[in-house]
């Protein structure tokens, strides 16, 4: 199982209902800063088992932190009054990619067109948005590695979580895999008239890595 978020339950408002494990799921909802999520990507980030964090989803939803939607969970401003993320164990972040969009590319459409998507090994976990941008975020199949993919303005940037397989390989054919199919949407655009990226830079192996 991935470790959940280690939330200091003192922390917590005295009127404050959910368990500790619900914190912990509600704390990891907060600090990847999710605005929609689904099911299933939260069941591979967390490695919980499908019951329980059905149980969990379904008290957050009584409560009035999350709301089922079609296309998932969507967590509502009442999760900022808890104040639950507690910080832990740094997940260092690996950049893979950073390129360019054409300038002339309705970004929203792309974000529209990506999101949900499954691409290879990757299965779609959830987005979020603020002032660093609008990032999709996708797991793997085994829940080891979280792959992100932030936009802001025409800037494109791809990074890795290696949560419990450390496999750079991996990680970077997934980012190669999603990177096609933005290819394919810009192609596909009749306003990117151009080359899909200018600038692209690939990023081979990380110190902070352990070996695949």
């Amino acid at each position: 199982m991935i470790p959940l978020l280690n939330v200091d339950w003192q922390s917590l408002p005295a009127d404050y209902s959910l368990s500790e494990r619900d914190a912990d799921v509600l704390a990891l909802i907060e600090n990847e800063d999710l605005a929609i999520f689904t099911f299933d990507g939260l069941k591979r980030r967390t490695g919980l088992h499908s019951e329980t964090l059905s149980r969990i989803l379904a008290r957050l939803e009584e409560e009035g932190i999350v709301k089922k939607e079609a296309e998932g969970y969507r967590v509502t401003p009442k999760i900022t009054e808890l104040k639950v993320n507690q910080p832990r164990k740094e997940e260092h972040s690996t950049p893979l990619v950073q390129t360019f969009l054409p300038s002339d590319l309705l970004t929203q459409q792309l974000i529209l067109a990506l999101k949900g998507k499954w691409f290879g090994v990757l299965r779609w976990l959830g987005i979020s948005e603020n002032n660093q941008g609008v990032t999709m975020k996708w797991i793997t199949e085994d829940g080891g590695i979280q792959i992100s993919a932030n936009i802001q303005g025409t800037a494109l940037n791809i990074e890795a979580k290696f949560l419990t397989n450390h496999n750079l390989n991996l990680a970077l054919k997934a980012s190669y895999q999603l990177m096609t199919n933005i290819g394919k949407l810009c192609q596909s655009s009749r306003a990117a008239k151009s080359a899909l990226a200018q600038n692209v830079a690939y990023y081979g192996e990380n110190p902070f890595m352990m070996p695949a």
